[in-house]
């Protein structure tokens, strides 16, 4: 059953992820990935608020299923590159630094949040 609240979840993060980034993205005439860069922020303090709170098949569905498809460390490695082979190397260390700082206290925060409610 454990298997099933992941697949769920993933069925609903992995598109929203891809209209979020579009959505996003087109609405900015920069090189910064600005869809990324949102996902994975609210992906962590949604995730933070689900370990605080959650039972396991919301930690399982949510946490894992929609937080994991959601985010996406693998397209956030990517940009970086693509920026640093752009030679926007201020960009990319810039775009490394802030996710990696605002995940973080995202995931302080949305725990923090989750802590409170109960």
């Amino acid at each position: 059953m454990s298997l099933v609240f992941v697949i769920i979840g993933g069925l609903v993060g992995a598109p929203t992820r891809y209209l979020t980034d579009r959505f996003i993205q087109s609405r900015h005439e920069t090189a910064f990935p600005w869809g990324t860069f949102t996902v994975n922020f609210v992906a962590s303090f949604i995730l933070g608020v689900v370990m605080a709170v959650g039972s396991t098949p919301v930690k399982l569905a949510v946490g894992t299923g929609f937080c994991g498809a959601l985010s996406t460390y693998s397209t956030f490695a990517y940009e970086n590159v693509r920026l640093a082979e752009g030679r926007m190397t201020r960009l990319a260390l810039g775009n490394a630094t802030l996710s990696v700082l605002v995940g973080l206290a995202a995931a302080f925060a949305g725990a923090g949040v989750g802590t409170l409610s109960n």
